[in-house]
């Protein structure tokens, strides 16, 4: 027979944990570089970028394009390693909790 009280609390436990891992989403950092290193980026797990370092050399007024594009494709790097990194940790922190169910994407979760 289906116990609704026992389903219940364990979706009240699905829904701490997940919150859980969602604010620890931001402890994650993930650096994306570009233009050999000239250009990084860090990014957290929630996808905001958090640090910027731009390598003097190219600041010239003259390069303002290259280092605009520059700074785009190392913040876009970074952004799209943290996403990875955030579904995995979101996958292992909830591992157990939600059952296996196929086309269920945890990824909208992330915050």
């Amino acid at each position: 027979m289906f116990d609704m009280m026992k389903m219940m609390g364990k979706m009240k436990e699905v829904q701490i944990k997940l919150k859980e891992a969602q604010d620890n989403l931001s402890t994650i950092q993930v650096n994306g570089e570009s233009g050999g290193g000239m250009v990084k980026a860090t990014v957290n797990g929630k996808k905001q970028l958090i640090a910027l370092e731009i390598d003097p050399a190219i600041l010239k007024a003259e390069d303002k394009t290259m280092v605009q594009d520059l700074v785009i494709a190392a913040v876009n790097k970074a952004s799209d390693q943290a996403e990875v990194q955030a579904r995995d940790y979101l996958k292992k922190y909830t591992e157990g909790l939600i059952p296996n169910i196929p086309g269920m994407d945890l990824s909208t979760l992330m915050g």
